[in-house]
């Protein structure tokens, strides 16, 4: 498995993410939103990568935090093909909520 598939609610969290960052700074904006589609690259690549989260939900997910953007969390099904990334989430967000409608 080499792909990965962007749920809608992710490509707004991409988006949201990026339209936040570009207030302050374009090229920050854009470095951040390269990283993320590397790691969703990376994830599905080996999507054993990344960890459990059960104290957030029960369902069979994985997170994996950027290495460079430690403040942002992927969050996908490991088990599809193409790897399906269903969220891109920062850290201080209620993820426990957010993940609820994610399913």
């Amino acid at each position: 498995m080499s792909d990965y598939v962007l749920t809608p609610l992710a490509q707004a969290d991409i988006f949201d993410i990026w339209s936040a960052i570009t207030e302050d700074d374009d090229q920050a904006a854009d470095r951040v939103e390269q990283a993320i589609f590397d790691a969703c690259a990376f994830l599905a690549a080996g999507p054993g990568r990344g960890h459990t989260r059960p104290d957030l939900t029960v369902l069979p997910l994985r997170f994996w935090t950027l290495t460079r953007y430690p403040s942002y969390a992927i969050v996908y099904r490991s088990e599809t093909e193409p790897l399906q990334i269903i969220a891109v989430l920062h850290g201080r967000r209620n993820m426990r909520r957010l993940l609820e409608g994610r399913q």
